[in-house]
């Protein structure tokens, strides 16, 4: 058993925070507009949008990242992208990761943001119209804080799903210290080393992270709740 160094600390935990904190600022923005749509079209493309937005429920890590391994390959759309600066391939790079984990966590965002755009009445709307206040205006001013459990509810679960993320992670990331090695795969790595006593210090530090997601997760339900009674 070797001694826990601080970098094997330090590395994979701060790669995986700031790779959550700019997914959840990316899906932020992405995923507004989405559930948004989703909550208010009559489209005959809804359905399919949100079974595609919701995938990631269901389909296993592995597969996800098979096919995201093969898209951003250097014989796939993927190569083309990291040629503008000089790469060959999004796959086990730091930008791959990124652009993988939008993906992957996109219904964690869409969901309760389209859940609490629903909750919104239309005759709320309406009076935001009839006293000139434009879309934009209205979605800022009415729409935003009206929805703002939702909005808690759906950065909250973001980052966390970003941070315990695996399987993706393994197929795009691969393991590259200071530059792919999230939390998950550290962890994995102390137990294929038999290094019991490393594993257990970060994997008891994302119990106690799960815990208080699932936690602040519950609060905000029952917020919700009382609001809408």
């Amino acid at each position: 058993m070797g001694v826990l160094t601080v970098s094997e600390i330090v590395q994979p935990v701060g790669l995986t925070l700031t790779l959550a904190l700019i997914v959840t600022a990316l899906l932020l923005v992405i995923g507004s507009p989405i559930a948004w749509w989703l909550s208010r079209s009559r489209s005959v493309w809804k359905a399919p949008v949100a079974a595609v937005v919701s995938l990631p429920l269901v389909l296993p890590p592995t597969v996800l990242g098979f096919y995201l391994l093969l898209t951003f390959g250097p014989n796939g759309p993927g190569g083309a992208l990291a040629a503008l600066w000089g790469a060959k391939t999004l796959a086990f790079s730091f930008e791959g990761l990124i652009v993988a984990s939008v993906l992957y966590s996109l219904p964690f965002m869409t969901q309760p943001l389209r859940t609490a755009f629903e909750a919104i009445g239309e005759d709320v709307l309406e009076a935001a119209a009839t006293l000139g206040a434009s879309r934009g205006n209205t979605f800022r001013r009415v729409v935003i804080p009206a929805a703002r459990a939702g909005y808690l509810t759906g950065i909250v679960l973001t980052f966390a799903h970003t941070v315990g993320e695996f399987g993706v992670v393994l197929m795009i990331g691969g393991n590259i210290p200071g530059e792919t090695k999230l939390v998950s795969m550290a962890i994995y790595d102390f137990v294929e080393r038999l290094e019991w006593d490393k594993a257990h210090l970060l994997a008891g530090g994302m119990v106690v992270f799960a815990f208080v997601v699932i936690t602040s997760v519950m609060l905000l339900d029952r917020r919700i709740g009382r609001v809408a009674g």
